[in-house]
């Protein structure tokens, strides 16, 4: 039996996570009228090498929310090219055919934007944040899900009733374990290191990737310095940092010439960040009284950076359905349905965009001992510029997006 609660509160939607899904879904909702509390475990955004790519899709939806002066003050990169080398062939992605204002990607620090999403969502007399609160588990009525126990700021076990509960706690979602629903998992043949090169002014603008024979890099123009992702082959983090930095500089020299006089700033593997791809989704993103959206969701590839931005959508479509029935106090697992089925379509196709990826680039580029063939959907991009527009639009755009409900615009 658990222990019993030192504190009990209540209030209409509970949301587990201050990621950019359950910020954003806090804002919304608040926005509507509703009681909405968003619980997150640590005392602030600042963790380092989160996906920072904020597309054109999501930068539009910040328009609609009266947001886009703010975040045009905010210090960040804007990507409107992306260039790929895949095994020797080159091509290249120009953003600015793409519809719609925003013809780039902007890069920017992922806490920022969170405290852009929670400074406006405090600005609604209904919208709570609890920092430094970690959601241990959900609180169950026979088959319902009617709250959460957590811990506070103090240390005490509390607990927090609500008409609906919202996991946006992660691809380790701790709700969606404690109910013991296990994502179907479609496997990735890579990891990914995260590490930080010097940029100089002259340097190359954008974005551009190298997946080569072995080995593949992407580097990431953050303005004053390069976001590095060095793709590994699935689980040998270890046994390739037992190799040495110096085996890295020489990798990523091998790929990108023009970084090796700066790949000795790289001094040590502590600087390197391990990124555990992973790739899956839940057959069914609800329960009575719970439902689940981002990563609880479905853990996207970081392929195409398109995780934040899909995150965003399925919190703007949730909104969109659930904030009348939430003042209502009527929602009903047909209305967590209707999330679903809105939402897992985009998700269902970028996956399976990703998975052809995975197999048929990334998994050769990590393994080839020589130099391969290109994938034949790169060759003929290569000649057809309607591929490279569509593949802009995927990418910064991609299925189905959404817009702000309109009770939540400013």
């Amino acid at each position: 039996m658990p222990a019993e609660a030192d504190h009990t509160d209540k209030t209409t939607c509970v949301i587990a996570g201050g990621g950019p899904a359950g910020i954003m879904l806090g804002l919304l909702l608040a926005r509507g009228g509703v009681e909405v509390t968003v619980m997150e475990k640590h005392a602030d955004f600042l963790r380092d090498f989160r996906g920072d790519t904020v597309h054109a899709s999501t930068l539009r939806l910040l328009d609609e929310l009266g947001l886009a002066g703010e975040f045009a003050r905010m210090p960040h990169r804007e990507i409107d090219t992306l260039q790929m080398k895949i095994q020797g062939t080159e091509v290249g992605i120009d953003l600015s055919r793409i519809p719609g204002p925003h013809k780039y990607i902007a890069l920017v620090p992922q806490w920022d934007f969170l405290e852009l999403l929670a400074a406006a969502a405090a600005k609604e007399p209904t919208f709570r944040l609890l920092r430094n609160s970690e959601v241990l588990a959900p609180i169950r009525r026979g088959d319902k899900v009617i709250g959460v126990r957590y811990r506070d700021s103090t240390g005490q076990l509390c607990e927090m009733h609500a008409e609906l509960t919202v996991a946006c706690d992660g691809r380790s979602s701790t709700l969606r374990d404690a109910m013991g629903l296990k994502p179907r998992s479609f496997g990735a043949p890579m990891d990914v290191w995260w590490f930080r090169l010097p940029r100089k002014p002259d340097d190359p603008h954008g974005l551009a990737g190298v997946l080569g024979a072995g080995n593949a890099c992407i580097v990431i123009d953050r303005g004053d310095y390069y976001q590095i992702a060095y793709v590994i082959p699935k689980g040998r983090d270890a046994q390739l940092r037992a190799q040495g930095i110096e085996a890295l500089h020489s990798a990523v020299v091998s790929l990108v010439p023009w970084l090796a006089g700066r790949v000795d700033a790289l001094t040590s593997f502590d600087e390197v960040k391990l990124l555990d791809v992973q790739l899956n989704r839940l057959r069914r993103w609800y329960t009575d009284g719970l439902l689940l959206i981002g990563d609880a969701a479905h853990a996207m590839s970081p392929v195409g950076g398109v995780g934040i931005n899909l995150a965003v959508a399925d919190a703007v479509a949730a909104a969109g359905v659930l904030a009348g029935p939430l003042l209502a106090g009527t929602v009903s697992t047909r209305q967590l349905f209707r999330v679903q089925a809105r939402r897992w379509l985009p998700a269902v196709l970028i996956q399976s965009v990703q998975r052809v990826i995975h197999a048929r680039a990334i998994a050769v580029a990590v393994s080839a001992s020589e130099p391969a063939k290109p994938p034949l959907l790169v060759r003929v991009a290569t000649k057809v510029p309607a591929l490279r527009t569509v593949a802009g639009y995927a990418v910064a755009i991609g299925p189905l997006p959404e817009h702000i409900p309109r009770f939540a615009r400013r």
